[in-house]
């Protein structure tokens, strides 16, 4: 956890989004952008998990499918009204596409609780923590994590 990302009261500030009716959030030190999808320009020969290529002001983006990533079912009707949490990973630019972005909550770090070992593996491997909430489960995504997936588990979640 980084100083920048704690509040004054000590709490952690997360983005909120959804993911296949499914609760997920990013800590706000980690997202550059917030944006909705206009186009998606396949790439050949991509992992499974990479949707393709976006135009963010006139920077070159990749998409990142956050549900192919999870193991989840595509997305009906492809990316329209899809959203994106803009990212960066060792100076490359990134869209993790979600379905919906939420409000940003400021999340005590001591109610963090560790990855449960029921949560499905290919969550469990990105996951830095969930957190109980009156709403319901937030499952605390590590981005670098979820940048950094090896072949072979996207290949099996596919």
């Amino acid at each position: 956890m980084t100083d920048t990302n704690r509040s004054l009261d000590g709490g952690v500030e997360y983005v909120t989004f959804e993911i296949d009716g499914r609760w997920f959030g990013a800590q706000v030190s980690d997202v550059h952008d917030v944006f909705a999808i206009q186009a998606v320009t396949p790439v050949p020969l991509a992992r499974p998990d990479v949707a393709g290529l976006l135009n963010l002001r006139g920077r070159i983006v990749t998409a990142i499918d956050a549900r192919r990533r999870l193991g989840m079912p595509a997305r009906t009707g492809g990316y329209a009204g899809a959203m994106a949490i803009g990212v960066e990973r060792e100076g490359e630019s990134y869209g993790l596409v979600v379905d919906a972005v939420g409000e940003v909550l400021r999340l005590d770090a001591d109610i963090r609780e560790d990855a449960p070992g029921n949560l499905d593996e290919s969550w469990r491997e990105v996951a830095c923590g969930v957190f109980r909430l009156p709403k319901g489960l937030l499952v605390a995504l590590d981005i670098a994590k979820m940048l950094d997936a090896p072949p072979s588990t996207i290949a099996a979640a596919a």
